[in-house]
């Protein structure tokens, strides 16, 4: 009876040996099955093995081709365009050097286009939003006008993170804008300006962007987030608005006193919504001044309203520029004709809230059609009802019965009641043409990264976010340069904060509210896998053969068993 005694502690050797066995198989004979695991979601499942599109560099030309087109891992989840398959299809091997060229001048053109885009037209309807709303200029900073600035880089974080194999990207544009703004940013503005720095507004942003990033490197270390994980990032972004409002209503509060106590301000207690209400002011009339007013007012025609109105040349300006920015708006020419063409724009500070009845009602038919056919990347604008109608087609007879109502019913000199309308539209036309942009770019990246194999972290950390944070380096420096460094400064906090807690945590949201429990990375790094191993390996199995099974299954984790 003894020689039969079982021996307990083989039972995780043998448990070991059956996974090693099994794993090879399937990723051997893709007819044997799928190995499905709870930590990953099913739509990446495969049956054929996946392997590391990076890997393609060093195939034979011959075969790259067919590699891109066959692997899972090198098809991107949405977009309008397959850059690798351009550059390793379309493009011979001895012009791939011409291919990168073609596709990083693309780039950046969409970085032009995710510029203008927030700009001119997505900054302006939150501004013309929040305004009608009567939002307090502290809560429309960090909100919706915090969303403006920062919308480059929250759609780009919303797309990367819709794909397990892009999560790294998004993080790693988030830490990097971070990095750039507060080193060169806030450097910047204090070599432009030399200031002193408010205390307890520069000391609560720095708190809650120190909570923020030890938040995100403990997403990095553990490569997963839960719900609760997004949901306590939105929380920490809410609870970071409260704050703000509260020390707002707090510092008035103090100064009100103090007024009545006949006490003198300092400039150093000047505060950040102080400041903004004088740039403001400045703003508006510098605005003013700068308007150009016709001495004989003339009743324009229809169609020069809708010519005037599309055209995004200003020949005032244009005689007053250097070449570099003539050279600059003649690449901005295209972007601008179509943004005018299909976003509407609304601006409270003018007398007729920039109503132009022929384009706006000419808006009702395009922005519905615009929103449709970018709604993931136009999967929806294409979907016939019924197996008949496509739904573009019937947007499109609804737009133009409600365009036609608008057009008989108002005139060209008064805008309607119902004007406020526009400004929401064009918010959300131009948030999808943002989104748009940001695919592309999530896609180039991600392309070029194959190319070079450099993993998607690295190019977040460095050419994402490079091109992410150039608006704000630019609109920083110049309110610096216009005397208000105090609030420049502030900005370069109070926008990566947003970024990192709403990009992160609003990405993870809507990737759970799909249907998967939890959002994680695909494939680990190098440090994290042999963490892994050393936790899950069981007594007498060393970690590198473990790590050879974690290498066949790519990249799939394991549940934890420990040895008896």
């Amino acid at each position: 009876m003894a020689g039969r005694q079982l021996h307990l502690h083989w039972v995780p050797h043998l448990l070991y040996v059956l996974l090693m066995v099994e794993t090879m198989s399937g990723a051997s004979d893709p007819s044997t099955g799928t190995h499905t695991s709870p930590e990953f979601p099913a739509s990446y499942v495969n049956q054929s093995p996946v392997v590391d599109c990076r890997d393609v560099c060093g195939l034979n030309a011959s075969d790259r081709c067919d590699f891109i087109r066959t692997n899972p891992d090198c098809h991107s989840q949405g977009g309008y365009l397959d850059y690798l398959e351009g550059i390793f299809c379309h493009f011979p091997p001895n012009l791939l050097p011409l291919a990168i060229t073609l596709h990083a001048f693309w780039l950046l053109y969409l970085f032009l286009i995710l510029g203008v885009t927030a700009e001119k037209f997505f900054c302006p309807n939150l501004s013309a939003i929040s305004t009608m709303l009567k939002l307090s200029h502290n809560v429309a900073g960090v909100t919706f006008l915090a969303f403006g600035n920062g919308a480059p880089d929250i759609f780009s974080a919303l797309v990367a993170f819709s794909d397990p194999h892009t999560a790294g990207l998004a993080l790693g544009a988030l830490f990097g804008a971070g990095v750039l703004v507060t080193t060169v940013v806030a450097g910047g503005i204090s070599i432009l300006r030399p200031f002193t720095a408010a205390s307890r507004p520069f000391l609560r942003d720095i708190i809650f962007y120190m909570v923020a990033v030890y938040l995100t490197f403990n997403t990095l270390y553990f490569g997963r987030v839960t719900l609760a994980w997004a949901l306590g990032y939105l929380g920490l972004y809410v609870f970071y608005v409260v704050t703000v409002v509260l020390c707002t209503w707090v510092y008035r509060w103090q100064r009100g006193r103090a007024l009545v106590h006949s006490m003198p301000g300092t400039p150093e207690m000047l505060s950040d919504s102080e400041e903004e209400d004088r740039v403001s002011s400045t703003t508006n009339s510098y605005d003013y001044r700068e308007e150009y007013q016709p001495l004989l007012l003339c009743q324009e025609t229809t169609p020069q309203i809708l010519v005037r109105a599309l055209n995004p040349v200003d020949y005032r300006k244009w005689r007053n520029k250097p070449a570099y920015w003539r050279v600059l708006k003649v690449f901005k020419l295209p972007v601008e004709f179509l943004l005018l063409l299909t976003v509407p724009l609304v601006d409270p500070d003018k007398e007729d809230r920039n109503w132009k009845r022929p384009l706006n009602c000419l808006h009702l038919v395009i922005s519905p059609l615009v929103l449709v056919l970018t709604l993931q990347s136009g999967a929806y604008g294409v979907y016939e009802i019924g197996g008949l109608f496509p739904i573009w087609g019937m947007v499109v007879i609804a737009g133009t019965a409600v365009a036609s109502v608008t057009f008989f019913a108002t005139s060209n000199s008064k805008p309607p009641k119902l004007h406020w309308i526009f400004a929401f539209l064009g918010f959300l036309t131009s948030a999808l043409w943002i989104n748009a942009a940001a695919t592309e770019v999530v896609n180039i990246l991600r392309s070029l990264g194959v190319v070079f194999r450099l993993s998607n972290t690295v190019l977040g950390l460095t050419l994402l976010a490079w091109g992410n944070s150039i608006g704000d380096a630019f609109s920083d420096f110049t309110l610096a340069r216009q005397g208000y460094p105090r609030m420049a400064f502030s900005a370069c906090f109070g926008g990566i904060i947003f970024n990192m807690l709403v990009g992160v945590g609003l990405g993870c949201l809507l990737q759970i509210s799909r249907g998967h429990p939890e959002v994680k990375r695909v494939g680990c790094e190098e440090r994290g896998r042999r963490r892994h191993l050393w936790k899950t390996a069981p007594e007498g199995v060393s970690p590198p053969d473990m790590e050879k099974v974690l290498e066949r299954s790519d990249g799939w984790r394991f549940s934890h068993f420990k040895g008896t």
